[in-house]
């Protein structure tokens, strides 16, 4: 295998760690709406859905997707102005990556602007901060780890997809892109990393710092051997 030239990242649950922030806004405008829902239910719901799939969802429950949405969107931003923690560790990580990265996320543009734009770390993405508005179909299609490709000019062989869901490993593999599954610190879901492996990831780590060391051996390699998961 060659070395690796591009590191794409999911953002909430990977760079920010906005998982619990965005569960909590979506439970109180769904319970608010007149089905009570919890945020931890939320988080298994909803976490790392694309918008197609989310509006399904809702709209399952007999619920206004849209009105539901518009509702969840407006808590977030209040939670959102009030600090975005990066996820630990992972400003150290990006410092000392180099190579280039770029951002893949089921999120919107405003969202992206409004979380990740708040924080130390958008400063190392510039302008490849890419979102599911920017291609036809949201992950886990592989239409945004394509995009990421295109955008970078790299080829498959030669880029990692970081995600913490399994909706991003599914993309990363449709690509053709060596997928890790990123188990985060704040992660309560059990058995997550089983089912990380099970979606197709190639590797699975914990936490930032477990993150780094792969990252470094998969970026010095030259042509030698993918290392052992």
């Amino acid at each position: 295998m060659t070395a690796i030239k591009l590191v794409i990242f999911d953002c909430d649950g990977v760079l920010i760690d906005s998982e619990a922030m965005g569960a909590t806004a979506l439970a109180d405008a769904i319970s608010d709406a007149g089905v009570p829902m919890t945020t931890q239910t939320a988080e298994r719901t909803f976490s790392g859905a694309g918008r197609d799939e989310t509006h399904a969802l809702i709209d399952g429950l007999g619920l206004d997707a849209t009105h539901v949405l518009t509702d969840a969107g407006a808590r977030l931003g209040t939670l959102f102005a009030q600090g975005v923690p990066p996820v630990p560790g992972m400003l150290r990580l990006l410092a000392a990556l180099d190579v280039p990265v770029c951002v893949a996320s089921n999120s919107s543009v405003e969202r992206l602007r409004a979380s990740l734009g708040r924080t130390q770390l958008a400063a190392f993405f510039g302008p490849h901060i890419y979102s599911a508005e920017h291609v036809a179909h949201s992950k886990p299609a592989p239409d945004l780890a394509l995009h990421c490709l295109a955008q970078m000019n790299t080829a498959a062989a030669h880029a990692v997809f970081v995600d913490d869901n399994i909706h991003g490993i599914r993309c990363a593999r449709t690509a053709g892109v060596l997928a890790i599954g990123l188990v985060g610190p704040s992660d309560h879901r059990p058995g997550h990393a089983d089912t990380l492996r099970a979606a197709g990831a190639d590797y699975v780590v914990h936490g930032a710092a477990e993150l780094g060391t792969l990252l470094a051996r998969l970026t010095q390699l030259s042509a030698e051997a993918v290392p052992t998961p």
